[in-house]
């Protein structure tokens, strides 16, 4: 009896693998045959702490989380969101020492995958097992660009990048389509991701409203001038190495999307 991937929580993980690099069924089979012990999270819960040894890393199901510093008096730096199909802590298959925490920022369904059984499957399949290692190569390339955009582009610049590569990301899983995507987070999220303040970040949530770029309605994110928007942030998505055979998958050269229904025309927060 064939395998029924789509009804198995791991079939995010194939989704994310399969967008670096196609899998054979026998890859995608194994993938999703992993062991998890499922658990639903509430927002804003910690599911590693700075610090803290793992025997188990965590596969994101739903929902979205970050990995973040703190320094002193309770102040946070965001060093990367993730969503699902990420394996956000995949660092301690290999570093026994978490050097940051993992928390959630929405309501989030997770999967906790045994070390010995990641390890297994990495040798029984070797092509996986790169894989995860390219994810980890990849979460580098994303946090270098970040590293960019706070040391040399302006706030507009910063979440115009942003919001391109989120919706990439997004759009590689098969959770974003038609140039919009859910973005579930608060102002003070993307403040703390950025280098910003929520003040700061408000107004250029309002300037790119205005420039008719994007709008934010009910936690979502519409394109409006997708092309625009990529052409303001200097947005290569080199740095993802997304897989592009067989998707149909935005690009610099995709066309902008115009005007939308008035209804998205009013900005709201994000929230």
């Amino acid at each position: 009896m064939p395998f029924a991937f789509d009804h198995h929580p791991a079939t995010m993980l194939v989704r994310k693998l399969d967008s670096m690099a196609a899998l054979s069924d026998d890859e995608r089979e194994a993938v999703a045959r992993l062991p998890l012990r499922v658990q639903s999270l509430d927002a804003r819960r910690d599911i590693v702490r700075d610090g803290d040894r793992s025997l188990r890393c965590c596969l994101l199901l739903r929902g979205w989380v970050c990995r973040y510093k703190l320094i002193s008096e309770g102040r946070r730096q965001i060093i990367s969101f993730h969503h699902p199909g990420d394996l956000p802590d995949l660092q301690t298959l290999y570093l026994p020492v978490a050097d940051y925490g993992l928390a959630t920022l929405t309501n989030a369904t997770v999967g906790f995958i045994a070390h010995d059984s990641l390890q297994a499957l990495a040798e029984e399949f070797p092509v996986v097992g790169s894989l995860l290692w390219r994810s980890m190569l990849i979460d580098a390339s994303v946090c270098r660009a970040w590293m960019v955009g706070m040391g040399r582009r302006s706030a507009f610049e910063q979440v115009a990048h942003l919001f391109c590569e989120t919706y990439l990301k997004l759009h590689a899983i098969g959770l974003a389509d038609d140039y919009r995507c859910p973005l579930p987070i608060t102002q003070v999220d993307l403040a703390d991701a950025l280098g910003l303040t929520s003040v700061h970040v408000n107004r250029v949530l309002k300037d790119l409203r205005s420039k008719s770029l994007v709008t934010l309605r009910n936690h979502t994110l519409v394109f409006d001038g997708w092309d625009e928007l990529l052409r303001i942030s200097e947005f290569d998505p080199t740095y993802l190495q997304l897989k592009s055979e067989g998707r149909d998958e935005p690009s610099p050269s995709a066309g902008a999307r115009g005007n939308r229904e008035p209804g998205h025309r009013e900005l709201t927060s994000v929230c």
